[in-house]
């Protein structure tokens, strides 16, 4: 393969012990410089031992749908935050080890889930170079509402796919690229008709955009919006498969319209969210 390996980066592959096969270059650093870092406290207040609303009653709960997880198989969650799934995870019997760039976010996860999974510090876009970490390993990986804040987007999906054993699958889940684009989208109300409509100014120019910091917060963080064709052409890219795609409203909606019956009948037909289970084909498939 052109002195490539199977991801077509050209990068040497470790073995389970960690050994490069190939190059006697010294390991790289596992972590990656994050805005996130600085905001750890912040966020983890923000969010909560448990997850912040929108995290329990339906970002979580679908993903754990789409996981289908059973007792016995493990689970790699990138961009784990403070571990919210880990939990959750763990309920279900399966192994739970969680990555982020984040050292403070790691060493907060580790306090508040470490009874429930492992905690590393690592670079999504190089997860081979994360110790104790190798490819072929995971039945699951998962981007919970974390993909969205990586970029580039390409050697993150790569890299997730690599650790993935053939025949496992990927979920991932973020706020919908087509309606919810941060500071390029927004509500809006029709008085004549009584309805209220989510208005999008851009959609398909892929945009680093800087996000408003809530009360409170210190410092800033980056968001990544590109179309939905982004993601699926990426997932194709990294060998896997899209085998199932939901659309996920929001609990509720705050649209400013002043009408109750038009926000509910937004809430039911403009989605929040945005999944997508991708499989990695098994050997021979």
């Amino acid at each position: 393969m052109s002195g490539k390996d199977r991801t077509g980066r050209g990068r040497p592959r470790r073995s389970r012990t960690g050994t490069d096969f190939s190059s006697t270059r010294p390991p790289k650093s596992p972590a990656a410089a994050t805005s996130w870092d600085a905001l750890a406290s912040w966020y983890d207040g923000w969010v909560g031992e448990g997850g912040s609303e929108h995290h329990q009653k339906v970002a979580i709960p679908e993903v754990m749908k789409l996981l289908q997880l059973r007792p016995g198989e493990s689970v790699l969650d990138v961009g784990a935050g403070q571990g919210v799934l880990a939990p959750y995870v763990a309920r279900a019997g399966a192994t739970y080890v969680g990555v982020d760039a984040s050292p403070r976010l790691a060493a907060l996860a580790r306090k508040r889930h470490g009874k429930d999974g492992r905690f590393l510090v690592g670079d999504a876009r190089d997860l081979e170079a994360v110790p104790d970490l190798f490819p072929d390993t995971f039945d699951a990986v998962v981007f919970l509402l974390s993909l969205q804040d990586m970029d580039p987007l390409e050697p993150a999906l790569q890299s997730a796919a690599d650790m993935l054993k053939p025949g496992g699958r990927l979920v991932l889940l973020l706020t919908h690229p087509a309606f919810r684009i941060p500071r390029q989208s927004g509500w809006g109300f029709d008085e004549g008709r009584k309805l209220v409509y989510r208005r999008i100014d851009r959609y398909l120019t892929p945009l680093p955009v800087p996000m408003k910091p809530y009360p409170g917060q210190e410092g800033r963080t980056w968001s990544f919006h590109r179309p939905l064709q982004a993601y699926v052409n990426a997932l194709s890219d990294a060998g896997l498969q899209v085998n199932r795609m939901e659309e996920v409203p929001a609990g509720a909606v705050l649209t400013g319209s002043g009408n109750r019956r038009a926000d509910t009948h937004a809430r039911k037909e403009i989605p929040l969210f945005l999944l997508l289970r991708a499989v990695k084909p098994a050997h021979g498939a």
